[in-house]
Order: C-alpha cells, then sequence, then structure tokens
C-alpha cells in the first residue's frame, strides 16, 4: 500500500515531500494528524460537516504552502494544527455572518438578472469542463462530495476505498480543478465547448 512508504519519515520529512507534490506523503500526514485535526476542527465548530471543511481546506492550504514550512519555528504537527485552526475560526464567522444578515439583504438566488444567470451558466459551464478534463477517480469522488453531497466517510464506504484514499484525492482534484479554472480565466476562456 503506497500510503504506508512513508511510515518511516518525520512529520517535517514528510512535509518537504509535500512540498514536492508528494500525495503518499500528504495522505500519510493525514492519517497521523488527521483524527487529532478534526478532533480540533470539531471544538471549534460543533458541526461535523463544517469540521470535514476545514480539516479538507486546512490540507489543501498545507498542499500548497508546504514548502514555505520552517522546522525551526514548529513541529510539523503543530504548524498543520495551527492551519487546522485557523480555518476552523474562518468558518465560524463565516457562518456567524451568514446567520446575522438580515433575509431581505440576502444575496438573490435565482430570480437575478438576466445577465447574472447569464454568467452563472458560463460560469457553471466553465466549471463542468475543467471537471471533465480531471482524472477518473478525482472527479467521482469530488462530484459525490459537492453534487451529491456526501461526506468524505460516506464516499469511503460508497466506494470501498480507505478515507485517506478519499481525502487524498480530493485534494488532488480540488488542486487540480482550481489550476485549470485559473488557467481558463488567465486565457480568457470563460466557456468550455461541450463534448
Amino acid at each position: 500500500m503506497r500510503i504506508r512508504d512513508h511510515a518511516h519519515l518525520s512529520d517535517e520529512a514528510l512535509v518537504a515531500l509535500v512540498a514536492r507534490s508528494d500525495e503518499g506523503a500528504l495522505a500519510e500526514l493525514y492519517d497521523r494528524v488527521g483524527g487529532i485535526a478534526y478532533g480540533l476542527a470539531y471544538r471549534v465548530l460543533r458541526d461535523e460537516a463544517l469540521a470535514e471543511d476545514a480539516v479538507q481546506e486546512a490540507f489543501l492550504g498545507l498542499w500548497r504552502a508546504a514548502a514555505t514550512f520552517i522546522p525551526e519555528r514548529a513541529k510539523a504537527s503543530t504548524w498543520i494544527l495551527t492551519l487546522v485552526h485557523r480555518r476552523a475560526v474562518d468558518l465560524v464567522r463565516r457562518e456567524e455572518r451568514r446567520r446575522s444578515e438580515p433575509l431581505d439583504e440576502a444575496p438573490e438566488g435565482a430570480t437575478g438578472s438576466a445577465e447574472d444567470n447569464a454568467w452563472l451558466h458560463l460560469e457553471r459551464e466553465r466549471v463542468q469542463g475543467a471537471l471533465r478534463l480531471l482524472p477518473d477517480q478525482q472527479r467521482e469522488a469530488l462530484e459525490l462530495a459537492y453534487y451529491g453531497g456526501f461526506t468524505q466517510s460516506e464516499l469511503a464506504e460508497r466506494l470501498g476505498q480507505p478515507l485517506g484514499t478519499i481525502k487524498s484525492r480530493m485534494f488532488s482534484g480540488l488542486a487540480r480543478l482550481r489550476e485549470l479554472l485559473d488557467d481558463s480565466a488567465e486565457r480568457g476562456s470563460w466557456t468550455t465547448t461541450s463534448s
């Protein structure tokens, strides 16, 4: 099993490998720190789905920022838990703002202007086009999570895969999706061709 190939390495060595885009190292870090990270996020958020989101987003941040980690300043696990805590606090603040927003000031849904609806349609097509470019396993995990509403635990059970594998697929898929969307925005390609 590939994830355990990294079991003998220190957390700091794993972060260094993550900085070189090693998915196995990311999965090993998740296996080591994920449970504690989830517990921390849950204590802050008191919501299972939001806690999972906070952990996932923190590990995605780890994937992107691993090269900035300085082992002389903190242990890798402390740094990762700091990322999780910050993300959890951000989510608490976002939820508080959302809940305190008066209904008459809430953003409009499908009743927006024709221009807004057209832009949303084009943006949806762009995202769906980028999703089609992902490897099948990453696309499947992301679509089931975001369109199907499945949690990562439910996906692991449904797909018969270890939770760490599902999380790794989602981290990698989200990172690649972001790259694809950034590339299409830079090119000014706001629409995708239908297949």
